[in-house]
């Protein structure tokens, strides 16, 4: 997966993820008011209040969502472990995934981000573990055992040739379905999500803030 795909089609899984809460937010609502209006009484048991409270919580957290953030992590892997695998240690590692492609690395961002959560109620870890987590479903790593479980299988990381990178990524945008279609689809997201932004009047909210 390149640029492309991994940005649009992680925004875009973001954003349905959204939409789909927010729709049972509304539905939940709306049951709630039903069952209140027909019972005409107080409510003994707030079960259902409780789960309106709770959804209406989840919500707001949701809102304090930086999209801006959802691409940084859709990249992340590639952000860090490219430079540093292809080009400052390409004699040592001769690939371009290595350590941020690894369970462990997702694991550990994972875990920041429950601490995060729990001390300070922040969720800019938690978005980036998502858009890490995408990544790595994308690029498809289980397939690449001894990366995606480092160090399990040792540790060290396959060696690739990685000093024809540009032509390779070229030859494989034109001839590799496994890559081009990937990248058209996320274009086409890109381009749905931005026309959204303009239509809605909300792409200064989005640069400036990563409000959608």
């Amino acid at each position: 997966m390149l640029l492309f795909a991994h940005t649009g089609i992680t925004l875009g899984s973001a954003l349905l993820l959204d939409n789909a809460l927010s729709r049972g937010w509304l539905q939940q609502s709306s049951s709630v008011r039903s069952t209140t209006r027909a019972t005409a009484v107080p409510l003994q048991n707030c079960d259902g209040a409780c789960v309106g409270e709770k959804n209406r919580s989840l919500r707001s957290l949701v809102r304090q969502i930086d999209y801006r953030l959802i691409i940084v992590g859709a990249l992340l892997p590639d952000i860090i472990d490219k430079p540093v695998g292809t080009f400052l240690f390409r004699d040592f590692f001769s690939n371009g995934r290595i350590f941020c492609h690894t369970l462990l690395f997702l694991l550990i961002l994972s875990a920041a981000a429950v601490y995060m959560y729990r001390r300070q109620a922040k969720l800019w870890v938690a978005v980036l573990a998502f858009g890490t987590f995408v990544h790595l479903v994308l690029d498809q790593m289980w397939l690449t055992k001894q990366t995606f479980f480092w160090p399990i299988y040792g540790w060290t990381f396959e060696r690739a040739d990685v000093s024809h990178w540009l032509s390779n990524i070229l030859y494989a945008l034109a001839n590799n379905p496994a890559t081009y279609v990937p990248e058209f689809i996320g274009v086409i997201m890109l381009a749905i999500i931005l026309l959204k932004l303009i239509m809605e009047r909300k792409v200064q909210a989005f640069v400036l803030r990563g409000r959608v």
